[in-house]
């Protein structure tokens, strides 16, 4: 008895030791960036990823038990037939854990308790906080025409996050990079980008993604085609990722030979430059439907809108007048009886009022035109608030427009004229030669509602459907039309092509 007890002790503390082990692995891996523990398809070897922690989507449906498995765990009949992956299929590139800026982003975690943090704001697969009802008091600016499903306050730079929950799911995932027409790369420069862009030390704000790209360059699936058969996201504009030292914000990630030579999806792109490789696609709306009957049933509601404003206009001012066409712009909104002004410019409560999502879709669905000068660069996500709005967007500048800009998503891409927006010179504006109000009231009710009835057409087209689920319906959104472009490009490529 007494020899024995020693070996029943060394016996306990074996098995109290795997437990522990087992429980330190598991939290480990438990964090947003590494998504899912589902397979990769098109290839022998499955490899398994780890699940969503349920502090950061708690309705995150179960990964896929099977390769192409749907969300209850039926088999997918696009993903059941190899010859419907041909020349689709994607290798998505495992991103080591320490260019996760997300790793923080675990269950219980302090972050999640500030609403601003970057865990709190990226929940629900990156769509952002659940939309909460509206007061029915109208506090929250909300009109009742914003229903209570399907709408998420989403965070504007969150398409990176978005985009790496829709490839998760993509039905021709493969673990065989020589299989592959392109080459996934699921890492976040923009959001590493967030967490210093002003930051004096430009090492500090460069180092980081400079980093990156060069264990991306060393990595063998780059050899092949030197990286022109990659693709990502980053989800800022892309003159934020050209800056030099001498710039006071940004860094040079686009500026370097690597992430010039993949193609990479930005929400506004240098067409001044056509051989660049970044394409701009939308900004991220608040509307994420799981069906097409959702987009229908939004569509309908927002053709029959009230809309008693002849214009309006979201933002604020720039310090010091460094943007006189938007202090114009504002001027006229603020003195005229027929303009709906969301001013943006008190601090921080201003800009609180600006990122309510009832209060801003609210007043564009209340007006015929919705004004959108430049920003800090060309687009903005407004322009995306106004279409999902059912707003004619009126531009100032050539390149704010869609036809520069989203050409993927631009809904005549054969070059048709069926008019959608209004631009209006800027120049002419600050010269005193044109007055905006006059202008937009010079079109008859039959010209507005023929150019709105086209921007509700082109709301599947602008909006990125709920990343979770397997969507209801036939409906082509935003990603699904930059992904097709993508892979026409990618097989161009790998068929021998110069794209530039």
């Amino acid at each position: 008895m007494e020899a024995g007890y020693p070996r029943y002790l060394l016996y306990g503390l074996l098995i109290l030791g795997s437990w522990l082990v087992s429980c330190t692995l598991h939290f480990q891996f438990v964090h947003i960036y590494l998504l899912s523990s589902e397979p990769r398809s098109g290839a022998a070897v499955v490899v398994l990823r780890p699940p969503v922690p349920i502090a950061l989507d708690a309705t995150f449906p179960p990964a896929p038990s099977a390769i192409g498995a749907d969300e209850d765990g039926r088999p997918s009949s696009v993903a059941s037939s190899s010859a419907s992956c041909e020349g689709r299929y994607v290798y998505m590139l495992d991103v080591p854990s320490r260019f996760d800026v997300l790793s923080g982003c675990v269950e219980g975690a302090p972050a999640f308790q500030d609403e601003y943090s970057m865990c709190s704001l990226l929940v629900n697969a990156g769509m952002g906080p659940v939309l909460p009802p509206a007061t029915g008091d109208g506090s929250d600016g909300d009109t009742g025409v914003i229903p209570n499903t399907g709408w998420y306050n989403t965070y504007q730079y969150a398409l990176e996050v978005i985009a790496h929950n829709r490839m998760r799911r993509y039905e021709c995932l493969t673990d065989d990079p020589v299989a592959a027409t392109a080459v996934y790369v699921p890492y976040y420069p923009a959001l590493e980008l967030q967490e210093h862009i002003c930051d004096l030390n430009y090492t500090v704000r460069s180092g980081p993604s400079s980093e990156f790209l060069r264990w991306l360059s060393s990595r063998p699936q780059w050899a092949t085609f030197g990286g022109r058969d990659h693709f990502m996201v980053a989800a800022k504009t892309s003159w934020m990722f050209r800056k030099d030292a001498a710039g006071t914000c940004g860094n040079d990630f686009l500026e370097h030979p690597e992430s010039g030579n993949m193609t990479v999806l930005t929400y506004e792109s240098n067409i001044w430059e056509p051989r660049d490789r970044d394409f701009a696609v939308p900004y991220p709306s608040y509307f994420h439907p799981k069906s097409a009957g959702e987009v229908a049933a939004w569509q309908d509601r927002a053709r029959a809108a009230e809309r008693p404003w002849l214009f309006a206009f979201t933002g604020a001012r720039r310090a010091n007048g460094t943007l006189v066409i938007r202090d114009r712009i504002i001027d006229s909104c603020a003195s005229s009886s027929r303009c709906r002004l969301v001013d943006c410019s008190h601090g921080i409560e201003g800009s609180k009022t600006c990122q309510s999502p009832r209060r801003v879709v609210s007043a564009f669905a209340a007006s015929r035109f919705c004004l959108q000068p430049r920003g800090d660069s060309f687009m903005r996500r407004s322009s995306v608030d106004a279409i999902m709005a059912g707003c004619v967007p009126v531009f100032f500048h050539e390149g704010s427009t869609f036809q520069e800009q989203y050409k993927w998503h631009h809904p005549d891409p054969d070059g048709s004229d069926r008019r959608y927006s209004v631009l209006i010179d800027a120049d002419e504006i600050l010269e005193g030669k044109v007055d905006i109000e006059e202008v937009l009231a010079s079109y008859t009710d039959e010209e507005v509602a023929a150019m709105r009835e086209e921007v509700i057409k082109m709301i599947p087209r602008f909006l990125y459907k709920d990343p979770r689920a397997r969507f209801q319906g036939d409906m082509r959104d935003a990603f699904d039309i930059s992904f097709d472009a993508i892979m026409g490009r990618m097989r161009r490529i790998k068929n021998g092509e110069d794209l530039g």
